[in-house]
């Protein structure tokens, strides 16, 4: 990977911090550019940097995970942001991922498992590990919205684009693959999630999963 992504690492535990970032040193395709040791100085940090990725810890001290992403989106940074948290709680998953999160990590995983899911990150895919789609897809079950692509009304356009989210596929390589432009992508993701009442391109890629298998 020639592109090296931009990163910040938001947490308020010095040793974990220590360890991602001498984890993202073993990645070629990052480039830590920055840390914080809580919430606050995180967002400042944000603001300043504009990081292509954020890694950010859900639970602490001064402010949560959550809190700072809503500052981040009302800063208009547009930052990929992955959570790196110790909760597994279904309820933390869904507000994250509605919240604007790219990804859920959960720092218990492997040092392999976590690595693997660092790389993904780099090729712009999203993250969440396979026991959290349980809980995210029982979660939205749980709620009343289109059950199938028809009742859903999407295009066939759509319906392909889901399929690259469902794979994992970043807008831009979902782009390269059916040869439109990254900007036309992301129109048909915001429809597509409109049309589904969904919030986020996780939740899409649950959904799909769920519903369109076979």
């Amino acid at each position: 990977m020639s592109e090296r992504l931009s990163v910040i690492i938001v947490d308020d535990h010095p040793l974990f911090r220590k360890g991602l970032s001498q984890l993202l040193q073993t990645i070629p395709g990052f480039r830590l550019v920055g840390e914080a040791a809580g919430g606050a100085e995180g967002l400042e940090l944000a603001r300043q940097l504009h990081p292509e990725l954020i890694l950010l810890d859900l639970n602490m001290r001064d402010m949560s995970g959550l809190e700072v992403l809503r500052g981040l989106r009302a800063a208009r940074i547009d930052s990929r942001v992955v959570m790196v948290t110790v909760s597994d709680a279904g309820a933390d998953v869904v507000a994250a991922l509605r919240g604007g999160a790219d990804g859920y990590l959960l720092k218990d995983m492997e040092p392999e498992a976590m690595l693997e899911a660092l790389r993904d990150v780099a090729a712009g895919r999203v993250v969440i590990p396979p026991q959290l789609n349980h809980l995210l897809a029982a979660a939205l079950r749980g709620e009343s919205r289109p059950q199938s692509v028809g009742a859903a009304g999407l295009t066939e356009q759509e319906v392909r684009i889901l399929e690259k989210i469902a794979e994992g596929l970043s807008n831009k390589q979902i782009g390269r693959e059916l040869d439109i432009a990254e900007g036309t992508v992301k129109v048909h993701v915001k429809h597509l999630l409109r049309k589904l009442d969904l919030r986020s391109r996780v939740e899409a890629a649950v959904w799909a999963v769920e519903h369109m298998r076979g």
